[in-house]
């Protein structure tokens, strides 16, 4: 598929795109006309990009990712296990973030009369 289609299946533009193909997180074969054409998986591959971006993870770091995931599958499987204690550490960083976003939603809660969240 050409960049256009991708960009619109995914809700992610052009320019993203071309910085993910940059950052090699994606890469689309090359046409005889020089234009990119994306396998049909590459769909799958920009959603778990955009959601690992938006988790804090690095280019780097997704893009190690996505080299050991097996299949479909988000499980490592051993494939990779040098990035395990790098990931766990990244967890724990989430965790913590989550944690102080919920203690400001709280607060937030309290300013504005509603109910604490259980």
């Amino acid at each position: 598929m050409k960049i256009g289609e991708l960009s619109r299946r995914t809700g992610v533009s052009r320019r993203a795109l071309r910085y993910y193909e940059e950052q090699r997180l994606l890469v689309p074969d090359r046409l005889p006309n020089g234009y990119r054409d994306y396998p049909e998986e590459s769909v799958t591959v920009v959603r778990r990009v955009r959601v690992l971006l938006s988790a804090g993870l690095g280019t780097a770091a997704i893009a190690e990712i996505l080299t050991c995931r097996i299949a479909d599958g988000v499980v490592l499987a051993g494939t990779c296990p040098e990035l395990l204690d790098g990931l766990a550490a990244e967890r724990a960083r989430m965790t913590g973030v989550i944690e102080d976003l919920l203690a400001a939603r709280d607060i937030l809660d309290t300013l504005v009369g509603r109910p604490l969240a259980g």
